[in-house]
């Protein structure tokens, strides 16, 4: 999936993208997912704290269904329209738009206003900053992300306003096959 995505950039750039920065959460699996589009463009990853992963206060849990029913993990669940088991989605989107305007704004001085940048992040953040962007309520059921392993969510904007967001899955054929677990 990562070497898809990074296939589908190189074809993007290819058709008159511009991408000029590639910035990644620290975090080895996506430094990993990175790696292929760092490639195929010749850009470094740039790692940024802001786009990691949401705090859990799940995290290293493995079958996390068994474990929520036991008593002691029954507190995390008080309110299931604010994650009360770790971030909040309000910060976890401020954190996103951060980062995301901060690189944005850097790559356009840089290279001019068509520069594009590429982060690699993960499925939470990704999904409730588009819910955000979207102005969609931040809960939401797990189960029913359109935010897939490998896929692309695209956030257009002219000048410093955001004007759409787009969906992609370069690699749909590998989905059937790939571990996607709700909540990550």
């Amino acid at each position: 999936m990562a070497e898809g995505a990074g296939a589908y950039f190189a074809k993007h750039q290819e058709r008159g993208g511009r991408i000029v920065r590639l910035v990644a959460s620290p975090l080895i699996r996506a430094q990993q997912t990175a790696a292929p589009t760092g490639q195929a463009l010749e850009l470094p990853i740039l790692t940024d704290d802001r786009v990691i992963e949401a705090e859990n206060k799940l995290q290293g849990l493995s079958n996390v269904a068994t474990h929520l029913k036991k008593p002691e993990y029954w507190p995390l669940l008080v309110n299931p329209l604010k994650p009360s088991w770790g971030e909040p989605y309000k910060q976890q989107v401020a954190r996103m738009r951060e980062a995301m305007d901060f690189h944005r704004h850097e790559a356009v001085q840089e290279h001019g206003p068509d520069a594009e940048v590429v982060i690699v992040s993960h499925q939470l953040p990704i999904w409730v900053t588009r819910r955000d962007a979207e102005g969609k309520p931040l809960w939401h059921d797990p189960r029913k992300r359109e935010c897939t392993l490998g896929s692309i969510t695209s956030f257009d904007f002219e000048g410093d306003k955001l004007v759409s967001v787009r969906y992609t899955e370069p690699c749909p054929e590998l989905l059937a096959g790939a571990a996607n677990i709700p909540g990550a």
